[in-house]
């Protein structure tokens, strides 16, 4: 069996008698939050950066007024200028790309029915009634929304709508607060006013559609990232939506 999969056994182990048949679920959370933790530096390296680029908000609208007609001679000068400011307009990515690998190896974990030439122990732990190598389409086929699996969905769902609605408010208000120079909004922002807001509600599709393991992944650092945006970014209104949700 692979590191990660002996990695996920292990906590379980060590969860077991606080959560009984639900340790495996339950060690999964511990491990999400083991890998948000451990991104943390990364993501206040992001915060920093976008507050950089809200302070460089103005010169950057000088900027495109100045080269509006020269596309490359604009890219070249925005470049200048967070390079002078050591900064970079993708560094709030970072830590949402991190992330992916641990992603997809919760995802490969209980998609397979072996691992590492072996079967695949893990898929016969739960949380609950709900069979973590299983999906919403498993659990509506055995009991439908209200069955024992169903409800695990729903309380999922639930939580990711709360978390979802908190984020679109909040990065509403943000996105409508943006600094102005000149009378124009920063490059793009009008395009972000509209999708990003809508973006936390994509991962309602994606706990519906993925294991429940892996479900239950995404939730945790869905809840995670809000959390730590809202200390992250305390002081800065706007600066937290212009940084990917992870």
């Amino acid at each position: 069996m692979s590191v990660f999969a002996t990695l996920v056994e292990r906590l379980a182990e060590l969860l077991q008698p606080l959560f009984a048949t639900s340790a495996t679920a339950a060690a999964i959370i511990v491990f999400t939050a083991l890998v948000r933790l451990a991104v943390h530096p990364l993501s206040r390296a992001a915060a920093r950066g976008a507050k950089a680029r809200t302070r460089l908000a103005p010169q950057v609208a000088a900027l495109r007024k100045k080269h509006g007609k020269d596309p490359e001679r604009l890219k070249q000068a925005t470049l200048e200028l967070y390079a002078k400011e050591k900064t970079s307009p993708l560094s709030g990515c970072l830590p949402s790309l991190l992330q992916l690998p641990a992603f997809f190896l919760m995802y490969h974990l209980f998609s397979n029915s072996r691992i590492g030439g072996e079967p695949n122990s893990l898929l016969d732990h739960s949380l609950f009634a709900a069979p973590l190598g299983g999906r919403w389409t498993d659990a509506l086929a055995d009991g439908g929304v209200f069955g024992g699996a169903g409800l695990v969905y729903l309380g999922l769902f639930v939580i990711v709508a709360a978390v979802a609605t908190f984020n679109y408010r909040r990065t509403k208000s943000q996105m409508a607060a943006a600094p102005v120079a000149d009378g124009e909004q920063v490059p793009g922002m009008g395009a972000m006013l509209k999708v990003m807001p809508l973006m936390s509600f994509a991962t309602l599709v994606t706990v519906a559609v993925v294991p429940l393991a892996a479900a239950l992944y995404v939730v945790t650092s869905t809840t995670w990232s809000a959390v730590e945006r809202v200390f992250l970014y305390r002081d800065m209104p706007v600066a937290g939506a212009l940084t990917p949700a992870g």
